[in-house]
């Protein structure tokens, strides 16, 4: 990918939307893409904190693993998205793995060099903090899900935020969440057992609270299912 095809994508991302041709020539020149097979890892977690990627096409898992190699699924990137989010202005390694699920193309900006331009163009560096601090309060909620929660809970809450993140909104409102995370993977996302999200998910279409299409795929009303917890 050549400087004008990397400027392209860059453009298209909206911390960059309102920068001048000059102010974004400056990202597009410390930038590279590259491509990432699926199953491949953009970096490990511990490893030393280097770049900072733009996802052009595919999906990232972003999760931790503790001791007993126990999986902690943070987030899933697509495209449009940034990550990780903790590496400006501070040292060490990454906080977590990032695994691709499906093979990938991403913009590569070293933190090092974005740092230098950030502070020379102050309006860029606001917009990067205030995404930073969308994706604090995000977090916040989602610890308190699960503090304030239970399991029951935390699971509806977990498919409304993935309907209005990773699925399609349809005509009537409703959204359609593509069979692309298993139970288990949802069971890692909050911390419990894929069990336990198999017998809530079961529970839920026993209610008609959600349906599934003949694909596996899960059709959702977040009002509706709101409701069922407040």
């Amino acid at each position: 990918m050549n400087f004008s095809d990397i400027k392209k994508v860059l453009s298209q991302f909206t911390l960059f939307r309102e920068l001048s041709d000059t102010e974004i020539d400056k990202i597009v020149e410390i930038s590279i893409s590259r491509e990432w097979k699926k199953g491949s890892h953009v970096f490990m977690q511990d490893d030393p904190l280097e770049n900072v990627y733009f996802i052009q096409s595919g999906r990232i898992k972003i999760y931790k693993s503790d001791v007993n190699g126990r999986e902690q699924i943070v987030a899933v990137a697509k495209n449009g998205d940034m990550f990780p989010h903790v590496g400006f202005f501070r040292k060490g390694g990454y906080p977590a793995f990032s695994e691709v699920l499906e093979s990938s193309t991403l913009v590569v900006v070293p933190i090092d060099q974005f740092e230098k331009v950030l502070l020379e163009n102050p309006e860029l560096c606001i917009k990067v903090f205030k995404v930073l601090g969308e994706k604090i309060v995000d977090l916040q909620e989602r610890l308190e899900s699960q503090i304030l929660n239970n399991t029951y809970e935390q699971i509806i809450k977990l498919l409304v935020r993935l309907a209005k993140i990773h699925g399609q909104k349809m005509d009537d409102g409703l959204y359609l969440l593509k069979a692309e995370f298993t139970n288990k993977d949802l069971a890692n996302m909050i911390g419990t057992t894929r069990e336990t999200v198999s017998r809530t998910l079961t529970k839920l279409k026993k209610d008609q609270l959600i349906e599934t299409d003949a694909s596996g795929n899960i059709i959702i009303d977040p009002e509706s299912l709101l409701e069922e917890i407040l």
